[in-house]
């Protein structure tokens, strides 16, 4: 006897995972000298060693395809401050890097003024996951700011957060 699940639904699905806080980054890249670069919360470690971190992006991103053509790529790990960042980076069809601050990691991505760390990868492996691509990168360089008092921007319940906020909730 088989014990079939019923079909999830995908806004269900997206709520229960939305209960899970998570911090927001800007994975970002250069080819051929353009920046490259779109907002991602589903980032996180993979192992020590090698240190070896992943993303999770969408198939049909427009972004992606270039940052696996560079082979390389900055985790910008975002401060409380840089909402405005996140939501510029996450629409598509825009001039992303309108205004913004960046310098360039050891390894040529883009790094972004103000964020709360850098990560700069080497892709190491990509994995076909559903609608979605597992990348996952071998840490080349870091960067831990030393900024008193920053804070990550946290993204929890469909709403951008703090983190007193998520404690409270």
């Amino acid at each position: 006897m088989s014990l079939l699940t019923p079909a999830i639904e995908p806004l269900r699905f997206r709520e229960a995972l939305g209960h899970y806080a998570s911090g927001i980054t800007v994975i970002t890249a250069r080819l051929e000298g353009e920046p490259i670069g779109f907002t991602c919360q589903s980032f996180h470690a993979v192992s020590m060693d090698p240190p070896l971190v992943s993303f999770n992006v969408m198939q049909s991103s427009g972004s992606y395809p270039k940052i696996r053509q560079a082979g390389r790529f900055a985790v910008n790990i975002l401060s409380d401050e840089q909402m405005a960042i996140s939501n510029q980076f996450a629409r598509r069809g825009t001039d992303k890097w309108r205004d913004v601050e960046w310098q360039t990691s050891p390894l040529g991505s883009p790094v972004l003024t103000g964020n709360l760390h850098w990560l700069d990868c080497e892709i190491y492996a990509e994995h076909v996951a559903g609608d979605h691509l597992i990348v996952i990168g071998e840490v080349r360089a870091l960067n831990l700011q030393e900024a008193a008092g920053m804070q990550p921007l946290l993204y929890f319940k469909g709403q951008y957060r703090s983190m007193a906020e998520v404690c409270e909730v």
